[in-house]
């Protein structure tokens, strides 16, 4: 039976005896109060160890697990499940504009296109006799007449005296006895409506217009050399005149092969091109529009010198005047005089993407343009600057262990959400004279070192590209992700879900040439029903040409 301790006001009352008997007491409690903590603490450190253990148990459960869903996803011809998703950092750090107090707004609904009224017609009211007239009652109904429609053209023909016939030509746009309406109806729906071939046959023919898929594919692919050539020209005037352009590329299927569709994008343009490759020499190719040679300048030369070509080779090929190959062949014959063996493909390929960027450089493309993408090595040419959306997403793939390792990655993600918001800030107001204290914060935060080995690394990785995150400070137009171009590429995945792939080459031209002129001129607020039917000669709305557009905007 416990001892009941004496109530402590009356201690003054205590005997000596009692009174060691208390503070016996109290020290033997004392003892077991220390015994029972340390036990605790004991408990604690151990639960604590095994907390960590099981983090990393789970950490480690988490990497087995997604690569278990990739190797589904690659067994079942599925493309893999991004295993994080965005981290929101540009539209949390997005601020809207104050509207300004007292503005009147832009009036909403249909009534903006009561102008264009293209039939009017009265209704009459059965009213009994003595009725008074008031006037009408205006109603606004917007319809479509879509029929099919068989014309027979009887063509004159004659025979002059010199015995040559003459035949009376037939109207602008009619291939293989169908009609440029038609045409145009086919190539909206199949590249802006996202209508399948199949589909489109069975529209088509529910309508009342005979015709067969094969028709229908060579409607949607033959004869587009003018748009094919306009969109070439969009290139052309987007990489002469414009800021800046986004790159970016994803797969694509083409004659049962896995193929690269790149694009090429920029405020006012977008082109796609699907290739066999995906590589630097690949993109150069690309950039250098519809010309096909290569030349060998001091812009050449620098680009071999700065991908390590080494001093000696580019001493070899440097000259006093500019060469100039109108092909790959005289190009490769050149080098091979020169010593070089052209079967090494990793030399060949450096020399090659040299002389390619000595072609752009000669022709004036691309310029002091910045290139923005999400820091794909093939993407690393000229002026590059790197998307902050990608470099902060890497924060997020982390997966510390303990709660302390938890913590330094929130820390930091903080202080770069922080940051990314003033850099934006700092686009819609440059200010030359904040961008030394710019560069200064981001040392601070990119020089950290936290202790997580794996933070650590990273921070090292992404101060190495300071320049290229950066880059806005120099070029305050040039934007700080990539998500337009996502945006771009997302009508071609899309595509590439409904109809699959393409088999014949022009198919896949057809395909990247339409997708680009739709989404230029969705850029250049252009309707694209409107675009076609002036380019297939239909009249209507008169469209200028899409490169004069892109120019005069720059």
């Amino acid at each position: 039976m416990k001892k009941r301790l004496p109530s402590p006001e009356h201690a003054d009352t205590l005997s000596l005896n009692a009174l060691r008997g208390l503070v016996t007491c109290l020290l033997g409690r004392s003892q077991q109060a220390e015994a029972r903590l340390e036990k605790l603490e004991a408990e604690t450190i151990q639960l604590r160890e095994e907390n960590a253990a099981l983090r990393l148990e789970n950490t480690r459960l988490k990497l087995e697990n997604q690569l278990l869903r990739d190797e589904i996803a690659r067994l079942k011809n599925l493309p893999p499940r991004p295993p994080f998703r965005s981290s929101g950092m540009e539209k949390a750090t997005d601020t809207k504009p104050d509207e300004k107090p007292g503005a009147k707004k832009k009036p909403r609904g249909p009534k903006l296109d009561v102008k264009r009224v293209s039939r009017r017609q009265v209704l009459r009211a059965d009213v009994p006799s003595g009725s008074r007239f008031k006037g009408y009652k205006s109603v606004y109904v917007r319809d479509l007449i879509l029929k099919a429609e068989l014309v027979h053209y009887r063509r004159e023909c004659w025979v002059t005296p010199d015995g040559k016939t003459v035949l009376a030509p037939l109207p602008v746009g009619i291939t293989g006895g169908y009609g440029a309406n038609l045409k145009r109806l086919c190539l909206m729906l199949h590249a802006q409506g996202q209508v399948t071939m199949a589909r489109l046959t069975t529209l088509l023919n529910d309508i009342g217009l005979d015709i067969s898929k094969r028709q229908i594919v060579r409607l949607l692919t033959k004869d587009l050399d003018g748009f094919v050539a306009e969109d070439a020209a969009v290139l052309h005037a987007g990489l002469v005149s414009s800021a800046y352009v986004m790159v970016d590329d994803t797969g694509a299927r083409h004659a049962h092969a896995n193929f690269h569709t790149t694009h090429i994008g920029g405020e006012h343009f977008t082109i796609f091109r699907t290739t066999k490759s995906k590589s630097r020499l690949n993109l150069l190719s690309l950039l250098r529009g519809s010309y096909l040679d290569y030349v060998l300048n001091d812009a050449a030369i620098d680009y071999l010198e700065e991908r390590h070509g080494g001093p000696a080779l580019a001493a070899g090929l440097r000259t006093v005047e500019l060469q100039h190959f109108c092909n790959q062949v005289p190009f490769m014959e050149h080098l091979g005089g020169k010593g070089i063996d052209i079967f090494d493909r990793q030399d060949i390929g450096t020399l090659a993407e040299a002389g390619l960027w000595g072609s752009i450089r000669h022709h004036g493309l691309v310029g002091d343009m910045v290139i923005v993408s999400d820091d794909a090595g093939q993407f690393r040419v000229g002026n590059h600057a790197l998307c902050w959306v990608h470099g902060e997403r890497l924060l997020q793939k982390l997966m510390p262990a303990t709660a302390k390792e938890e913590r330094w990655v929130a820390v930091v993600r903080d202080l770069v959400w922080r940051f990314y918001k003033a850099l934006k800030a700092y686009q819609l107001n440059p200010s030359p004279q904040s961008a030394p204290a710019f560069r200064k914060r981001f040392d601070r935060i990119f020089s950290l070192r936290t202790g997580y080995g794996a933070l650590d690394k990273l921070l090292e990785r992404l101060h190495r590209r300071k320049n290229e995150l950066l880059k806005v400070l120099d070029y305050p137009q040039t934007p700080l992700h990539t998500n337009a171009s996502e945006n771009d590429l997302r009508t071609f995945v899309t595509k590439r879900k409904i109809s699959g792939g393409t088999m014949s080459r022009d198919g896949r031209v057809a395909r990247d040439t339409m997708l680009g002129l739709l989404m230029t001129c969705q850029k250049l607020k252009l309707s694209f029903y409107h675009y076609l039917g002036d380019r297939l000669g239909l009249g209507g709305e008169a469209i200028p040409q899409l490169a004069g557009l892109i120019a005069a905007k720059a």
